[in-house]
């Protein structure tokens, strides 16, 4: 049984926008590639049906790094809290101590 050949996204990438450019139809990119005409076809396929999420990537990108930013002011807030609270304790059980 022969081994599948992988290729890697930019190459595909690469001859898909050849193929919707109209550089190379897609018999001659097959014949030139030695990749089969309904592989490159599946290819195109799900290269046009994919391109919307190019931009909703982005968008989500943004919305993952304020959703990070507001996590890291969150933590400096708690943060700051914590070291008031145990100067706080640290204060009042050294005067119980000194009262006994």
């Amino acid at each position: 049984m022969t081994e599948r050949r992988k290729y890697d996204p930019e190459f595909k990438a690469r001859v898909v926008l050849e193929l919707i450019s109209g550089q190379k139809g897609l018999m001659q990119a097959s014949r030139e590639y030695g990749i089969k005409d309904t592989v490159l076809s599946r290819w195109k396929q799900e290269f046009l049906e994919r391109a919307s999420q190019v931009f909703e990537q982005a968008k989500a990108k943004d919305q993952n790094e304020q959703r990070l930013a507001e996590l890291e002011r969150m933590v400096g807030r708690l943060t700051m809290q914590l070291d008031m609270a145990k100067k706080v304790l640290k204060y009042s059980d050294s005067g119980t101590k000194e009262n006994e």
